[in-house]
């Protein structure tokens, strides 16, 4: 019997996995490299329109891998480097196991 295995860091890591699956998104991140940037400098350097950046930078934000602050009427953001590294421990995690492979008996028969 096969069982679902649901965890919030699988959800999270999918979360992740969607927000870098885009050209955009990425762009931003490399942007963010740097250090923190107004909305203004990335729609700018990006060549993007406030509202498609607003809803990539939500996204970003929303799997963790952005952190925003408001200074006034400007929003300001970083990256949240421990997101990364999550991430990518994560995908080390996925690796195959060292070593022969389980026999399963039964399985299909």
């Amino acid at each position: 019997m096969t069982t679902a295995v649901a965890s919030p860091s699988l959800a999270q890591l999918a979360r992740v996995a969607h927000a870098l699956s885009d050209q955009t998104r990425l762009g931003i991140l490399l942007q963010l490299r740097g250090g923190e940037r107004c909305v203004c400098d990335l729609t700018s350097d990006l060549e993007a329109a406030q509202s498609r950046l607003s809803f990539h930078l939500r996204v970003l934000r929303d799997a963790g891998l952005v952190v925003g602050r408001r200074e006034g009427r400007w929003s300001f953001y970083h990256l949240a480097p421990a997101a990364l590294e999550d991430f990518a421990a994560s995908l080390i995690e996925l690796q195959p196991r060292a070593g022969p492979l389980p026999v399963v008996d039964g399985c299909c028969d």
